[in-house]
């Protein structure tokens, strides 16, 4: 057979293995990782490559090495499950880098993380001055979690005593030019009155609409194609 095809059809192969694993290990494999789960990452990775473009090997040899660890990951998700404290040793824990405004200078130092590295994680939270800082977290998947100190901190509808509406998840009318009439039924509503709402905004057409969405509060957003704009 054809070396090219060989290595399409091990290609194909490979990712549809590897997107089946990812699949049953579940949502975590996908979000910030742990240096477990990037540990395991890279390795499976690695042997979905290898199952791919080593055409020296058997392809049911690295199929093998997919399945062995990625059911390594599955047990020892079940086994953390039953075992919190082992996830300590597979992930380490969080760890406290500011105590009541104070840099844990030790702590940062035994973890190797800089001050250039907190500094660049608090302006990720969206905070310049470190003298708002009340507690900040070092996560074990490497992200910072920062508390402020309550003077610095937002205030919200609640703190002032205000009541406020409900606001749920706003419903797609239009999507990519095209109306869903099943979500303006849902909304007690009709491709007449959706037509209308458009007409009074200039727009003659639904296939000039990005997207189209109605708040819980009967307020429509639209987003036009940029051509249209342009227009």
């Amino acid at each position: 057979m054809n070396e090219g095809l060989v290595v399409a059809v091990r290609g194909i192969i490979g990712f549809f293995t590897l997107l089946i694993f990812t699949r049953l290990l579940g949502k975590q494999q996908v979000s910030q990782l742990t240096l477990f789960e990037y540990v395991l990452g890279i390795t499976i990775g690695s042997t979905a490559s290898s199952l791919t473009t080593d055409l020296t090997s058997s392809a049911w040899s690295h199929w093998i090495g997919l399945f062995v660890w990625s059911l390594l990951v599955f047990l020892f998700q079940v086994i953390a499950v039953r075992f919190p404290r082992l996830t300590v040793y597979l992930n380490g824990q969080p760890e406290l880098l500011i105590i009541n405004g104070k840099l844990m200078d030790k702590k940062m130092k035994s973890l190797r993380y800089t001050l250039s590295d907190l500094l660049e994680q608090l302006r990720a939270n969206n905070i310049f001055d470190i003298t708002q800082v009340e507690f900040a977290v070092l996560e074990t998947n490497g992200q910072l979690t920062v508390l402020k100190k309550s003077q610095y901190d937002f205030v919200t509808a609640q703190d002032l005593g205000i009541d406020t509406s409900y606001v749920g998840v706003s419903t797609e009318l239009i999507i990519y030019g095209i109306i869903i009439e099943e979500n303006l039924k849902k909304v007690g509503l009709n491709k007449k009155w959706l037509i209308d709402e458009l007409l009074k905004r200039n727009i003659g057409n639904p296939r000039e609409v990005h997207l189209a969405t109605l708040s819980t509060g009967g307020d429509l957003f639209i987003d036009l194609y940029e051509d249209y704009h342009h227009k």
